[in-house]
């Protein structure tokens, strides 16, 4: 790291002879102040990258490319240079235009540096806005201001990496599953039931998708983080209303009425969810308990249409049927899955010891998936039971 502190030599001189001009009033007392700026970036830099021992410092601690930052912070030093021809051209030259030429490739070196390499940082070194679970301490991404160097994090092993492919290897498979089932010939599945089953894929596709890009991108920006936080949250709402919709269709296959009734109140219950998730302070972390409620709160919804889908097919035959099993298997899926999420558990017990796997949010991933998948299987035997019943006795009864 010698050639960090010849760098830092060099500014420093650089600067000394500014300092003589300034005395011989050949310096501009405008821009004396934004010079004073520039230097104090340029050391924060320079020291920033000195410090090999500090873990999760704001530039890359262990760099992969020497000679890369190398030619990158000689640019910097080119900027001092040309500062310091102010020395033989006097007034002739725009220092304030020079002034900004610093600045401007003090903030392209340390971009183009995190961009090179950079290692995790510990929890306590991470900004305000990327702290999310203080019982997870090492292993986190630092700020990468880059959507490439975000996409490229996914190849790397931090906190997020099990967060984001155990839900793009989810969107992928239910991407897989509904082409299969979309493009059934007529004569095996109907139009109808084609869209039914439709919005479920398009509820689980959506969460799962937004999931992933959100715990990809969550470290480019505070901006881009609450961003697609929000999309995370109404995918989650999203998906909850599309695993209504084929039971609710089903179950009331021959009662038009309540049909109606129960999509509606579903519907108008997702909007809220959204509208709620699109409010700044739901993403932050002191509101995770209330994230959960609502979601839970939510998907509990269902017990309602469920005990009234008892009373008009019989208790006997309800509680007698294979598909009832599998969706009551989601329901306790889902509910696991939120408990692990809002409690923080294991990592709770054991802080420090599940940054990297198995902490609460990985788990709560998993259990979200085999829940969606569990419950398409139960739909499945719910639609099949449905084409053995045949005919409704009375077609699109409006009774109860």
């Amino acid at each position: 790291m010698s050639h960090y502190s010849d760098a830092e030599d060099s500014i420093s001189n650089d600067f000394s002879e500014l300092e003589g001009l300034r005395k011989r009033n050949i310096w501009d007392p405008e821009v004396e102040s934004i010079t004073s700026e520039i230097k104090d970036l340029l050391d924060e830099d320079v020291n920033s990258l000195v410090e090999e021992d500090c873990v999760g410092c704001p530039l890359p601690s262990t760099p992969e490319d020497e000679n890369f930052l190398d030619s990158e912070m000689s640019d910097v030093l080119k900027a001092a240079v040309l500062v310091n021809l102010l020395a033989i051209a006097g007034d002739e030259l725009d220092i304030s235009a020079l002034a900004h030429n610093a600045a401007t490739q003090a903030e392209h070196v340390v971009r183009k540096m995190i961009q090179a390499g950079w290692s995790c940082c510990h929890f306590n070194n991470l900004p305000a806005w990327l702290q999310d679970n203080d019982f997870l301490h090492f292993g986190h991404r630092p700020p990468l201001p880059s959507f490439k160097a975000c996409f490229k994090s996914i190849f790397r092993i931090h906190t997020e990496t099990a967060n984001i492919w155990t839900h793009l290897l989810g969107c992928v498979a239910f991407i897989g599953i509904a082409i299969y089932f979309l493009m059934r010939p007529v004569i095996e599945i109907e139009l109808e039931e084609k869209i039914v089953f439709g919005a479920f894929f398009a509820g689980a596709i959506i969460c799962l998708g937004c999931s992933s890009l959100f715990h990809t991108l969550n470290c480019h920006s505070q901006f881009i983080g609450k961003l697609f936080s929000k999309l995370d949250y109404c995918g989650i709402a999203l998906l909850t209303m599309g695993s209504f919709v084929p039971w609710l269709y089903y179950g009331f296959y021959c009662h038009f009425k309540p049909k109606v009734v129960y999509l509606s109140i579903v519907c108008a219950l997702g909007i809220t969810s959204i509208i709620v998730s699109l409010w700044d302070k739901f993403s932050e972390s002191e509101w995770r308990p209330f994230r959960a409620a609502v979601f839970m709160t939510f998907g509990l919804s269902g017990v309602v249409p469920a005990i009234h889908y008892g009373i008009v097919e019989g208790w006997f035959n309800y509680v007698s049927q294979k598909y009832l099993g599998w969706l009551v298997l989601m329901g306790v899926l889902y509910i696991i899955g939120a408990m692990f999420y809002a409690l923080r558990v294991p990592e709770r017990w054991f802080p420090g010891k599940f940054d990297i796997w198995f902490h609460s949010h990985q788990i709560f991933h998993v259990f979200v998936l085999v829940a969606a998948l569990v419950h398409y299987h139960g739909i499945s035997e719910m639609a099949m039971y449905r084409v053995t019943i045949g005919q409704c006795e009375i077609s699109n009864s409006l009774i109860y």
